[in-house]
């Protein structure tokens, strides 16, 4: 006879279940439906949506925590998609968990699929930069003190925009005002190009060895965090050992996480409640930010 018990276990595992499949089929935007429903309170405001370009994915949205002070670092995050798909819009969770530990949080898209390719993914970022880096003081952030990160694809595009010099010179972005970029599950060393999807963005238009991260390591890069899940199948986590080592060889500071038994979504999934639960993901970026941008004093006191 099955037991109360027993159903409420079937239920609660159902619904885990629905809820792991409806995150991989549109995993953002159920992230952040789950995020705003399972976080203890309303942590970010929408204060800003602007656009860079005349294509619609080249959009951002900024946030802000109510009665935050003025001169905020700002953390300027690019979501993922393998260059195909994704929308800030659905990244809202990632805001509401970062504005709280004393962040300007900027959410920011990119073209994709065909006007998307290799380097237009690259001078969207440094485009979009150089929006946060003109309006960040009237939005209470300070230029001088940006933090990057992103996740799948984006991070890619941070790290390689920041690593490879030309990016950031040609939108006029100075290097300086990069203090840290966190990468998350990032493809950093893939060429020769054997996915579907990096050969269309790539492949597609005769990018070489030059676009990848791991060959534009230098001793004067900013701090990086790079963080990937053991079991990832879809980014190898051997990607973030190359750039790692590639880094740490030529000099510049690099941290790395790994997290064993862990997919490609889970560091992402980690930003967001109720996955903050395991925290080691969340209080790792936190303590890396903090360090970075040299926030002495959070906006608030203890996170939920």
């Amino acid at each position: 006879m099955v037991t109360v018990a027993a159903w409420i276990v079937g239920i609660f595992a159902l619904a885990a279940a629905m809820l792991w499949t409806a995150i991989r089929i549109n995993g953002p935007a159920v992230l952040d439906a789950v995020d705003r429903i399972a976080a203890p309170r309303a942590s970010a405001d929408l204060v800003e949506t602007a656009r860079f370009g005349a294509d619609p994915a080249q959009k951002l949205r900024v946030y802000r925590q109510a009665g935050a002070p003025a001169g905020l670092p700002v953390f300027v995050f690019a979501h993922g998609g393998a260059w195909a798909h994704g929308d800030p819009d659905d990244y809202g969770f990632v805001a509401r968990n970062i504005a709280p530990e004393g962040y300007l949080v900027v959410l920011i898209g990119y073209r994709m699929n065909g006007p998307g390719r290799y380097p237009a993914m690259l001078q969207d970022t440094a485009a979009a930069l150089a929006w946060v880096r003109a309006n960040a003081a009237r939005l209470g952030g300070d230029p001088d003190r940006l933090l990057l990160a992103g996740h799948s694809a984006g991070a890619y595009n941070v790290v390689q925009t920041v690593l490879e010099p030309r990016w950031l010179a040609e939108a006029g972005v100075p290097q300086r005002a990069i203090r840290g970029v966190v990468g998350l599950a990032g493809p950093y060393d893939f060429f020769p190009y054997t996915t579907e999807r990096s050969q269309a963005a790539f492949g597609s238009v005769g990018a070489g060895a030059e676009s990848q991260p791991v060959n534009h390591a230098r001793a004067d890069a900013p701090p990086m965090l790079l963080v990937h899940g053991e079991a990832d199948t879809v980014v190898r986590p051997r990607n973030t050992r190359a750039l790692a080592g590639a880094l740490a060889a030529a000099g510049a500071p690099v941290e790395t996480l790994f997290l064993p038994g862990k997919d490609h979504n889970a560091p992402l999934l980690a930003l967001a409640h109720p996955f903050r639960r395991d925290s080691r993901v969340f209080d790792r970026v936190d303590a890396f930010l903090a360090r970075t941008a040299q926030v002495s004093v959070p906006v608030q006191g203890a996170r939920p």
